[in-house]
């Protein structure tokens, strides 16, 4: 399968390392080459100016914000997200193969631990920005495990017992 369209998130915070790494000539070579044509990239509150643009024969479109990054998920045919547990959980339920770039200038990197499992679990890979490159490059997506649907129906029943009255 080809990745023509990819959707890249930064979430809320700033992760310009990433922003820099994706647009560097290297890694979106290996983009290209696993069919990579079009790159949407929202870029938070990066120093990279939001626009249109041209790099080693993709088109990518910059922005900072929207409401629901929703629609982007889901035109794309795959994303490269942070570690944000919103972020990679949107992903995993709209079923789009993704891959997970650890920001390593976080204290108390909690989001580490989510991607460790989340790969372990077959659902995702993830990298850190100087692997991000090779990643790509290795990647195989059709070896990953669909997200499962969620269940609330346990959550229900542990509520109604919390909440539950005997008369």
């Amino acid at each position: 399968m080809k990745y023509e369209k990819c959707f890249i998130t930064v979430g809320t915070t700033r992760f310009d390392l990433l922003c820099q790494k994706v647009m560097s000539t290297n890694v979106l070579q290996a983009l290209k080459r696993i069919g990579c044509k079009r790159i949407v990239l929202q870029i938070g509150k990066s120093d990279i100016e939001p626009g249109d643009y041209e790099l080693e024969g993709i088109k990518l479109h910059l922005y900072r914000f929207k409401d629901s990054i929703e629609d982007d998920i889901r035109s794309s045919d795959f994303v490269i997200s942070h570690a944000g547990a919103g972020s990679c959980l949107e992903v995993l339920n709209a079923k789009k193969p993704l891959l997970v770039v650890v920001n390593e200038d976080l204290m108390d990197n909690h989001q580490l631990e989510l991607a460790e499992q989340l790969q372990i679990d077959g659902h995702l890979y993830y990298c850190t920005c100087d692997t991000l490159q090779c990643t790509v490059e290795d990647i195989d997506f059709s070896s990953l495990v669909p997200f499962p649907e969620a269940n609330p129906e346990p959550f229900f029943k542990a509520l109604d017992t919390l909440f539950c009255v005997e008369t």
